[in-house]
């Protein structure tokens, strides 16, 4: 992923509310499928860490990455910004490519 990509999800992700909250349990097997599922269905995810989980949100971020096959976006204070491209049905197109198809078509 190239910074001017990473910049164009931030700027996604500021708009949008959080999908997922994790609380006092941590990363539980239960807790990473469906951010697995979030991230098949819209790509871009954002996940509020509540004050009772008492892991690091960067360490959280890298582990539940790991996990989901999925690239850290952003870890800001308390919020962490996940994204994963569904090949299968992309929501996000990045300025760039819309570029290169708009080529690809003339």
């Amino acid at each position: 992923m190239t910074t001017k990509d990473r910049a164009y999800l931030k700027s996604i992700a500021q708009t949008t509310d959080p999908v997922l909250s994790l609380g006092k349990a941590s990363l539980t097997p239960e807790f990473v499928e469906a951010a697995a599922e979030a991230l098949k269905a819209r790509e871009l995810i954002k996940i509020n860490v509540l004050k009772n989980c008492v892991d690091d949100p960067h360490t959280l971020a890298i582990t539940l990455s790991e996990r989901t096959r999925s690239e850290v976006v952003q870890v800001i204070g308390r919020k962490i910004v996940l994204y994963k491209r569904n090949q299968e049905n992309i929501k996000i197109v990045f300025p760039g490519e819309k570029v290169k198809k708009l080529e690809k078509k003339k």
